[in-house]
C-alpha cells in the first residue's frame, strides 16, 4: 500500500488548523499541525513531510522568516504553500522571493487548498509530461560555467560547488535548458512550471526568474543566460550541451 502524502499545516489559528487537518485526512492525506516555528521544526525533525502549508502572519517568527530559513538550510526541504491575506500582493511577492512554491489567499475553500497541494506535489515529483526526457539521455546539462545534474537535481558551478535550488527554481531552469534559444511567454512558463494559468497581475514567473538569475549570477542588464524579451517573455540564450555518464 502506498504511503499517504504527509502535509504539515503551520497556522496560529486553531480553527483553521483543525478544519484543514480534518479535510485533508478525510481525503486520504496525512496531516500534522503546528502553531509556530518551534513546533514546525520539531515535527520536521521527527517525521518525513512532503509539503508545508505555511501561514505568513504568525506571531514571533513569521512565515517569511520560516520560509527563508527552510530554504537556507542547504538541504532538501519540502515544497511550501504560503497562505497570505487576500489582496496583499507585497506579501505574496515576498513569499515567492523567499522560496515558496505557490501561494493561496485567505479566506480559502478547503477544496482549493487540497487541489493546490496535489498540484505542487505532482510538480515536485516530475516534470510535466511534455517535458519528460529519458533520464539516460539528459543526465547532465552543461551551459556556460554551469552543470545541472538532472538525476540528483544538483546545480554545480565551474568549481563543482553545489548551488542549492528550490523545487520551483529547478523546474524553471529545466524548462529553459530543454528549450534554449526559444522565446517562452510568461503564461507558458507558469503553466509548465506550476501547472496553472496566470491570474491578472500575476508576477510569480518574473520573481522566479529573478531568483534563478541570482543563483546563476546572471546580470539582468547584460544577461549571459536568461534574456528578457519585451512584451513577450524570456529566452535562454546560452548554448546547452548534453552529456551522459
Amino acid at each position: 500500500m502506498a504511503r499517504a502524502d504527509h502535509v504539515l499545516v503551520v497556522d496560529d489559528d486553531r480553527d483553521i488548523r483543525d478544519l484543514v487537518k480534518r479535510y485533508l485526512e478525510k481525503n486520504g492525506v496525512r496531516a500534522s499541525v503546528a502553531a509556530n516555528g518551534r513546533q514546525m521544526r520539531s515535527l520536521l525533525d521527527a517525521a518525513d513531510v512532503d509539503l508545508v502549508v505555511l501561514d505568513l502572519m504568525l506571531p514571533g517568527e513569521d512565515g517569511i522568516t520560516l520560509c527563508r530559513d527552510l530554504r537556507a538550510d542547504g538541504k532538501q526541504s519540502p515544497p511550501i504553500l504560503m497562505l497570505t491575506a487576500r489582496n496583499e500582493e507585497a506579501d505574496r511577492i515576498l513569499g515567492l522571493e523567499m522560496g515558496a512554491d505557490d501561494y493561496l489567499s485567505k479566506p480559502f475553500a478547503p477544496r482549493e487548498l487540497l487541489a493546490r497541494i496535489r498540484a505542487i506535489l505532482r510538480r515536485a515529483r516530475a516534470l510535466p509530461a511534455n517535458l519528460r526526457i529519458a533520464p539516460e539521455s539528459h543526465r547532465w546539462l552543461r551551459f556556460g560555467e554551469w552543470t545541472l545534474d538532472t538525476t540528483a537535481r544538483h546545480l554545480l558551478d565551474a568549481n563543482d560547488t553545489l548551488v542549492s535550488l528550490s523545487g520551483a527554481e529547478y523546474r524553471l531552469l529545466r524548462v529553459f535548458l530543454d528549450h534554449p534559444q526559444r522565446v517562452l511567454t510568461r503564461d507558458q512558463l507558469l503553466n509548465l512550471t506550476q501547472g496553472r494559468d496566470a491570474e491578472a497581475f500575476d508576477r510569480s514567473v518574473d520573481l522566479l526568474v529573478s531568483r534563478l538569475r541570482r543563483r546563476l549570477r546572471d546580470e539582468a542588464q547584460e544577461p549571459k543566460y536568461i534574456k528578457t524579451v519585451r512584451s513577450e517573455g524570456y529566452v535562454f540564450c546560452s548554448p546547452v550541451a548534453v552529456e551522459t555518464r
